[in-house]
């Protein structure tokens, strides 16, 4: 096994539980295949950790007593089942079982929908670790099939939105899961991320309890998980904004699952921002405008971009609220802080100001990060990605 030294002046982070080992605290000289076992000694600290030939973390950390065996990995995934069962108890059959980092598993998340289990792997060198995963998977709960999609560019099945079957069977195409009483079809073979935004799962349901009476905007709507619990908050009427396509159809299919009223609902085929800009010319508001937007900075170079981003959508939106109306607002750019976040709100308030002159300020009301499935390792602030504000608009 290859043993790298890193400088003593990593030791206190990573005793304190850092994950990661960026490139740049390696020599250049340390030239190994994607999935090669290393040593890392750091002062006197030592820990074990998977080697990845591409990308800015160099190692991810799993253990320091130990290479992860068949028995380590069924430990982990049985902590992990375990921190969940106030979901499985609340009749939620869709949630995220393993993530990554915050369940010890670093590079590794699987989902759950009812009985199948989706593994997604970010870095080429989780390949040694899937045989053990399902098995450990499969002693823990009872299963119907185990299917893999990843996230690291090299692999082609990213690209073309497959995914392959590691054991049992393939999920239907029209998997039907529940959420706090509301049902949801899912497409784990082609939909984003695997099916449906597990992470928002408490957020729809806060919104839920705003919307009675209002007229709701949701932007970059997806399938429409926001517009349900709206709708079954009471909301008078609810408009899903969403560019992808075929994406109205799943919307309408969801609703019609719930025995919701479709003629409370309208799905937009269209450009978020176009859309915005729209209603501004036309001078409409709403009651209550919803914005889940995907992630616009994928590196820290893309941060400043992404603010400017940020920016310009909340002050758009702001102008499409109705006075003492609600905005709520998400991000799920880990390289944004919930500081910074809160500072381009007040950015984005600033210069909302139309040909009116008059500027909309943002009264925060409500903030929320991850939910009990996405856990942060206290020493892993780059685990804490998602944002979650909702202010009253003066």
């Amino acid at each position: 096994m290859r043993e790298i030294q890193l400088s003593p002046a990593l030791k206190e982070r990573l005793m304190q539980g850092h994950p990661w080992v960026y490139r740049n605290h390696v020599s250049p000289e340390v030239q190994l295949a994607s999935g090669s076992w290393v040593r890392v000694r750091c002062g006197g600290w030592t820990g074990y950790g998977l080697w990845d030939a591409k990308g800015s973390i160099a190692i991810r950390l799993f253990s320091q007593q130990q290479i992860p065996d068949t028995r380590w990995l069924r430990e982990q995934v049985q902590a992990a089942w375990e921190l969940r069962s106030p979901l499985r108890q609340q009749d939620c059959t869709a949630y995220r079982w393993l993530f990554g980092e915050g369940d010890g598993l670093p590079g590794i998340t699987v989902d759950r929908y009812l009985d199948f289990a989706v593994i997604q792997t970010y870095m080429e060198g989780a390949a040694v670790l899937l045989d053990g995963l399902v098995d450990a998977l499969r002693t823990t709960a009872p299963l119907q099939g185990i299917v893999l999609r990843t996230q690291h560019h090299s692999d082609q099945r990213e690209i073309e939105g497959k995914i392959q079957l590691l054991w049992g069977q393939f999920p239907p195409a029209d998997l039907v899961v529940q959420e706090h009483g509301l049902r949801f079809q899912v497409d784990l073979q082609t939909g984003q991320k695997t099916g449906l935004f597990l992470d928002h799962r408490e957020n729809r349901r806060f919104v839920e309890g705003l919307s009675q009476g209002r007229s709701v905007l949701n932007c970059f709507a997806y399938t429409g998980a926001f517009s349900l619990y709206a709708l079954r908050g009471g909301a008078a009427h609810v408009t899903s904004v969403d560019i992808g396509k075929g994406l109205a159809t799943a919307a309408a299919t969801n609703v019609s699952l719930n025995a919701l009223d479709p003629n409370c609902h309208t799905f937009v085929t269209a450009d978020c921002f176009e859309r915005l800009d729209r209603y501004i010319q036309q001078g409409q508001t709403f009651d209550l405008v919803i914005l889940d937007p995907p992630s616009f900075a994928k590196s820290k170079q893309n941060r400043f971009a992404a603010l400017r981003a940020y920016t310009k959508l909340n002050a758009m939106a702001l102008r499409c609220v109705t006075r003492n109306g609600f905005l709520v607002t998400a991000s799920c750019t880990s390289q944004i802080s919930p500081e910074a976040f809160r500072e381009m709100l007040a950015a984005a308030g600033a210069s909302s100001a139309g040909a009116a002159k008059e500027q909309r300020r943002l009264q925060i009301i409500h903030e929320a990060g991850q939910p009990l499935d996405h856990p942060v390792p206290a020493a892993f602030p780059e685990g804490r990605y998602l944002k979650f504000v909702v202010g009253r608009v003066r």
